[in-house]
């Protein structure tokens, strides 16, 4: 898909810069050629005026000057007389083509092809002025313009070529990326549904067969509920992740009071670190506001503390702390002693479906809780990481915050 989608753009970008430069080349070859015949009837109209006379000394030095001929006729358009340089005037069929040629014509400008002749008639009161001009460097001006605007044209299309191909891959690439994520998602997500889905079909077979007793018809109705309540935490996760990427765009967000949050967002886990075993120590910068979904962001709070109590050694410690980083952001940190963690295996940590240890056992776990927390963390305008070290692992989430100034009097107002 993603070849398709490079090569249609690259034909799209090669259409436009065909085009364009067509019309950029056509527009100066006319133009060119528009000045070199309008220099030349300017010339042939000074030499009509004054048709046997040098050019002027005042003339511009940049004044188009040509070989040129000119024939004074009567009323009666008998020759009365011919100058000029370059032809033999003395050629009566010549001449008689000349005049018949210019006199002959409707306009009063014309060209003479086969002789490369420009003509200009002039009506005077005593007969006519016939000028010729030759137009033999006019064309070979033309058809030496005309040659590099071809040779320029080739070159143009094979620099537009490289660079729509270049400009192809570097634009196609995050939907590559994207296309890649995408296979590997739907792959990681069929296979993390297959496993249930055999052991639900296994049980639901030996559950439908005559010679089990009541006893261990329980046992697989038992399995059967219990991978079945692990699919719907699956699919509410993915569909978690989902809504997430949908709302980035045009979430509403509110202030609120973060520090109150998390210290309420604790108190839920407190218990459940004693029954573990594990000490858990807050120190929490009270007054810190910021601007988002409350709910969201307890969320993350409840993934990070999920994970510290699972991944903590025995009798670990975990600390919370949530602090100012600078006037414009502060920083939320969950560290719990434990395993140290690779740092090849850190940068994977926010991937779907990524567990750093796979012979760990489950505990209901798909990989997906740190992935739903950075797509929350993003939404919110912030940035999440991880780091280990000492045997301590921490994960640390940058948000910015909101003016107190301006929090406050929206509450005034409010009020």
């Amino acid at each position: 898909m993603t070849k398709k989608l490079k090569l249609k753009f690259m034909v799209i970008l090669m259409s436009i810069m065909t085009v364009m430069l067509c019309i950029i080349l056509s527009m100066i070859w006319f133009f060119t050629k528009r000045n070199l015949e309008n220099d030349s009837i300017h010339m042939m109209q000074n030499i009509a005026d004054k048709p046997f006379l040098l050019p002027p000394p005042d003339e511009p030095k940049d004044a188009m000057r040509l070989p040129y001929i000119t024939i004074q006729l009567d009323r009666n358009k008998e020759l009365l007389s011919a100058a000029g340089g370059y032809y033999d005037l003395t050629d009566e069929n010549f001449l008689k083509k000349l005049i018949d040629s210019a006199l002959l014509h409707d306009a009063p400008v014309g060209l003479m092809e086969d002789y490369n002749l420009r003509f200009l008639r002039r009506d005077t009161p005593a007969g006519y002025t016939l000028v010729y001009a030759d137009i033999s460097s006019e064309q070979t001006i033309l058809h030496s313009l005309l040659q590099n605007c071809l040779f320029v044209s080739l070159f143009c299309l094979f620099a537009f070529f490289c660079i729509s191909f270049a400009l192809a891959g570097w634009i196609v690439k995050p939907a590559e990326k994207a296309w890649q994520q995408q296979r590997q998602f739907i792959a990681d997500a069929s296979h993390e549904l297959k496993t249930p889905l055999t052991v639900i079909m296994a049980n639901a077979e030996l559950l439908q067969s005559p010679d089990q007793d009541g006893k261990s018809q329980n046992v697989f109705s038992a399995n059967i509920l219990t991978m079945s309540g692990q699919m719907r935490r699956l699919v509410e996760q993915l569909l978690v992740l989902a809504g997430n990427d949908e709302a980035a765009s045009h979430t509403a967000f509110s202030s609120f009071d973060l520090s109150r949050l998390i210290a309420g967002a604790i108190l839920p886990f407190e218990p459940v670190f004693f029954e573990r075993g594990l000490t858990l120590h807050t120190d929490i910068t009270e007054g810190i506001l910021i601007k988002g979904d409350p709910d969201k962001l307890r969320q993350v709070l409840d993934i990070l503390l999920d994970n510290a109590q699972k991944y903590s050694r025995e009798k670990g410690a975990t600390w919370v702390t949530l602090q100012k980083r600078s006037k414009k952001h502060c920083l939320l940190t969950v560290a719990n002693e434990g395993d140290a963690i690779p740092d090849k295996q850190l940068k994977n940590l926010f991937k779907r479906f990524y567990r750093a240890d796979e012979a760990r056992t489950r505990n209901g776990s798909f990989g997906l809780g740190l992935s739903i927390a950075e797509s929350i963390v993003t939404c919110h305008k912030g940035r999440i990481w991880a780091e280990s070290k000492n045997g301590v692992n921490t994960f640390y989430v940058l948000l910015p915050i909101t003016d107190v100034i301006l929090f406050a009097s929206s509450l005034s107002h409010r009020q």
